[in-house]
């Protein structure tokens, strides 16, 4: 069962040890603060799960920030009714996303194709309708679901957890604060079991299956294999994943809006995964951090720090550099988020990870052609000889 492949094993070591040293290697990019990390870590399981359905069936997803934001609901659910602990808010958030996969899968699932993708865009839809406007009771509308200090937390009440007299409760782990670096490492963790775990479904029978749907689901049928009961796994795993980060999004910022089933949010897990690479194990990873980063730190480059970054240049050229990048920072970051993936798309249809293996292959050609000469020389100079 936690067998792995050499070759995955390697993988998921760089990973781990990625992942875990972000607040050393983020710090020169201005990213290395808890806050931003956990996110980076969020929203890598986020995309590892849209990938299980879009990476290995082809099958496009309008709809799943749907699942995230049930995930989320559910574990701030289980934050005011059941405990501050967030075990059984991350248990919970996957069954009811699960759930609710389940039953927009089913319906989905009897569509291929941009009907599919129509589909699942107005499930999500009409999720975010009923959790801004209809099911107030349950989300609090555009406000968002908070809890209180004087929420009821059976388990809680039932082994005598304190919360603190001042302020409100936070979220734990078996008592331990997720504050900070904790919650950071926490989310950093369960990414990695995360990649793990799909790596896992990658390498198995089951997901080979799913490629083989991917490369001619025709064929597939005609052969007498059924597909939909693999479909069907696969779309409700994917949403279990989302669940998760939307559970943990909870976690670490205890409340639960609409915005995270917008529309938006399941362009942005789209976008992750195209621009990381589809069908990949890291790129959507990369994808998910890139994004984020743009959104969290490249959105805040004002004209005050273009003017100190090119204060080296004449007053003139220093006018023009400045007055032509500020179009593409701060409010304009979209603008060079759109370049860079219609960029990516035209040009790397793999994605970022496809890229970097175009350049290694480049790379050893280049210094297998550089070698080749010396070598031969070498070989007619024994044989004169």
């Amino acid at each position: 069962m936690f067998s792995l492949s050499r070759k995955d094993v390697t993988t998921l070591a760089i990973f781990s040890v990625i992942v875990l040293t972000m607040p050393i290697w983020l710090s020169p990019l201005g990213a290395a603060y808890p806050g931003l990390m956990q996110k980076f870590a969020i929203y890598a399981i986020f995309a590892i799960g849209f990938n299980i359905l879009f990476g290995l069936t082809g099958y496009l997803s309008f709809g799943h920030a749907a699942f995230l934001g049930v995930g989320s609901y559910t574990a701030v659910w289980s934050f005011k009714l059941l405990s501050m602990d967030m075990i059984p808010a991350l248990i919970f958030a996957v069954i009811f996303a699960g759930i609710f996969a389940l039953f927009i899968g089913y319906f989905s699932l009897r569509r291929s194709g941009i009907y599919f993708s129509i589909l699942t865009l107005a499930f999500a839809q009409m999720s975010y309708s009923l959790a801004y406007s209809v099911l107030t009771p349950i989300t609090n509308g555009e406000t968002g679901l908070l809890i209180a200090r004087d929420d009821p937390r059976a388990i809680d009440a039932l082994l005598g957890v304190n919360q603190t007299t001042s302020g409100m409760p936070t979220p734990s782990l078996l008592g331990f604060d997720l504050g900070g670096y904790g919650g950071f490492y926490i989310c950093a963790v369960v990414s990695i079991a995360a990649f793990f775990l799909s790596q896992k479904i990658f390498a198995s029978p089951f997901g080979m299956a799913l490629r083989g749907i991917k490369s001619n689901q025709t064929r597939m049928k005609y052969t007498g294999f059924d597909t939909k009961p693999y479909m069907l796994t696969a779309f409700v795993i994917s949403g279990m994943f989302a669940g998760l980060a939307g559970g943990l999004l909870a976690v670490t910022d205890p409340i639960a809006g609409a915005e995270r089933m917008k529309w938006t949010e399941s362009g942005n897990i789209v976008l992750m995964t195209i621009l990381g690479g589809v069908g990949t194990l890291v790129g959507p990873v990369v994808g998910a951090w890139l994004i984020k980063y743009f959104e969290n730190i490249f959105s805040a480059i004002n004209v005050n720090m273009l003017n100190a970054f090119f204060d080296f240049l004449p007053e003139g050229m220093q006018a023009v550099m400045v007055t032509i990048l500020s179009k593409f920072v701060g409010e304009g970051w979209h603008l060079t988020l759109g370049l860079m993936f219609v960029v990516i798309v035209v040009f790397l249809p793999g994605g970022l990870v496809e890229g970097t293996e175009r350049l290694m292959r480049w790379l050893r050609r280049r210094s297998k052609e550089r070698d080749e000469p010396t070598g031969q020389v070498a070989s007619g100079r024994t044989g004169n000889e």
